[in-house]
C-alpha cells in the first residue's frame, strides 16, 4: 500500500507541480492547458478506474496512475493559482533590477505560490488516500484495500475495523509528516 501510494502521490505532485507552475506563468500555455484541466478536473478519479484497466497492462499501473491523478490535480490547479495570484509589482521591481525569466520563477512566483502549493498537496494527500483504496479494492492482490475487500467477504469484521484504524492512522502520520 505505501509503495503504490508513494509512487503514485509523488508521480502525481511533480506533475501536478511543473503543470502547475506552467499553466500559473505562461499564458499561452495556460490557454490550452487549463480547459482540459477544468475538463478532467471534476471527474472523480475513481471514475477513471474502467480507462485506466484497458490502457494500462497490469493493475498496480492503472493504480498508481489513479492516486497520481487524485493527488496532481488539485497540486496543479492550487499551484497555479498561487503563481497567478502574486502581485505583478514584485516581477516588475525584479525586472527593474535586471532579473531574468528563470530567476523570476525561482526566487518570486514559487515562494509566493508555496501556501496555495501546500493546500494542494494537503488536498492531493487525502484524495490519494481514498482513491488508493478505492483502487486496491478493484483490482489489487495485496494491499489494506484489497484485505479490507476480502475480510469483508469472509465477515471478518473485526479485521475490517483493525484495518480502518491502520488506514486513519497512516493517513494522520502522513499529514503530520507533510
Amino acid at each position: 500500500t505505501l509503495r503504490l501510494w508513494a509512487l503514485g502521490f509523488g508521480a502525481g505532485v511533480v506533475a501536478g507541480y511543473a503543470g502547475g507552475l506552467a499553466l500559473g506563468w505562461s499564458r499561452a500555455f495556460a490557454y490550452w492547458g487549463m480547459p482540459i484541466l477544468k475538463l478532467i478536473g471534476p471527474v472523480p478519479a475513481t471514475a477513471w478506474i474502467p480507462v485506466t484497466f484497458y490502457f494500462f497492462p497490469n493493475t498496480f499501473d492503472a493504480s498508481v496512475f489513479i492516486v497520481a491523478l487524485a493527488s496532481g490535480i488539485p497540486v496543479a490547479i492550487l499551484t497555479s493559482s498561487g503563481v497567478a495570484a502574486v502581485d505583478p509589482v514584485y516581477y516588475d521591481v525584479g525586472r527593474n533590477l535586471g532579473a531574468k525569466s528563470w530567476y523570476l520563477v525561482t526566487r518570486i512566483a514559487i515562494p509566493s505560490a508555496l501556501p496555495h502549493t501546500f493546500v494542494g498537496l494537503f488536498m492531493g494527500l487525502y484524495y490519494s488516500i481514498a482513491v488508493l483504496v478505492v483502487a486496491e479494492m478493484l483490482g489489487a492482490k495485496y494491499g489494506l484495500g484489497w484485505y479490507i475487500q476480502f475480510q469483508t467477504n469472509y465477515s471478518g469484521y473485526a479485521n475490517v475495523y483493525a484495518t480502518i484504524v491502520i488506514m486513519a492512522l497512516l493517513c494522520a502520520s502522513l499529514v503530520k509528516l507533510l
